[in-house]
């Protein structure tokens, strides 16, 4: 999956290139929902063929865990995988930025930090199977924010979240809303 994703990434900045070299850009909706749509795969993949198939609990000798690092043989959550992916194209590229964000996070770092990442995550928990488009001003940039819903695939998201010591939310359902996937380039 991590092969696919660089490649499906560089294939995307390298039409951003040609596309700045011919002054007509790339509709920034159109990348946004081309990154969204490999994130969205990757993510769902991960969750339903690694950690579903482990069980909250783990299958012999790997088992997924928040604090998978201080575990012999722990995995990450399909969070951590998500944050540890937006790390790494941060290292490679400042082309645009993306994060799993939710009105709701069990970890507060995962919190809205802007006015239109809020707008973004309540439209998108309001208006299930609908995305959220807007454009923000930070530190003098102006950027095309898109938010995604990203919703629970699988009984292993739903228990986790519905069981976490510090949800706020403890009655989520398989198919619904759980936050966002905030996605940020420079216009």
């Amino acid at each position: 999956m991590k092969v696919t994703t660089i490649a499906i990434l560089l294939s995307s900045l390298a039409l951003l290139s040609c596309s700045e070299e011919k002054s007509a850009g790339i509709d920034p909706k159109i990348h946004t929902d081309s990154l969204f749509a490999v994130m969205k795969a990757d993510r769902t993949n991960y969750t339903k063929l690694v950690v579903e198939r482990l069980g909250p609990k783990g299958a012999g000798a790997i088992q997924p865990d928040e604090h998978w690092k201080e575990i012999a043989n722990g995995a990450p959550l399909p969070a951590q995988m998500f944050r540890a992916g937006a790390e790494a194209v941060a290292e490679m590229t400042s082309t645009f930025t993306y994060s799993l964000q939710s009105i709701w996070p069990i970890n507060k770092q995962n919190a809205p930090r802007t006015k239109l990442e809020k707008e973004g995550l309540e439209f998108v928990a309001n208006n299930p199977g609908d995305n959220f488009y807007g454009e923000e001003t930070l530190g003098g940039v102006k950027y095309f924010t898109a938010v995604y819903p990203d919703v629970a695939v699988t009984a292993a998201c739903v228990t986790c979240h519905n069981e976490h010591k510090d949800s706020p939310k403890t009655d989520f359902k398989i198919g619904e809303v759980m936050g966002g996937v905030v996605i940020r380039v420079p216009l």
